[in-house]
């Protein structure tokens, strides 16, 4: 069975698209949001992650800029709940293929956005990713 040709969608992820939604977002969504969408953002231009994950990757950021969400986004705090949940199921999947440089270029983006205190709520983020990877 052949894998269909998922970067052919990768134009649905332009640089200037993807980050002018979520820096609209970024304050209501929260670091945690960020972060995760900015890594996996960064994962899919990185040649060192494989098809497969590229795969999940383009599901989940689809889902995140889709109009269509279980819970709209709309809804303030709920709205973005399920598309956190998405995108840390997936990040915390594929964490251990993550190049340490697709890590650190997504925390350097988020510090342009959020607080020194918010930024630091991302390590909880981490070392869950990292328990994940640890139990796999």
């Amino acid at each position: 069975m052949e894998l269909p040709d998922f970067m052919s969608y990768s134009n649905k992820f332009t640089n200037s698209e993807f980050i002018e939604k979520i820096s609209r977002i970024a304050k209501r969504a929260g670091s945690k949001l960020v972060f995760a969408a900015l890594v996996l953002y960064y994962t899919l231009q990185s040649n060192q992650v494989s098809v497969k994950d590229k795969a999940i990757i383009i599901g989940a950021l689809g889902y995140l800029i889709s109009p269509l969400d279980v819970i709209p986004d709309a809804i303030p705090i709920a709205g973005l709940a399920d598309d956190l949940t998405v995108l840390l199921y997936v990040m915390n999947k594929v964490w251990g293929n993550i190049p340490e440089d697709v890590r650190q270029k997504a925390k350097d983006k988020l510090s342009t956005w959020f607080d020194e205190d918010e930024v630091s709520e991302i390590n909880s983020v981490i070392d869950e990713a990292e328990k994940h990877e640890e139990a796999e």
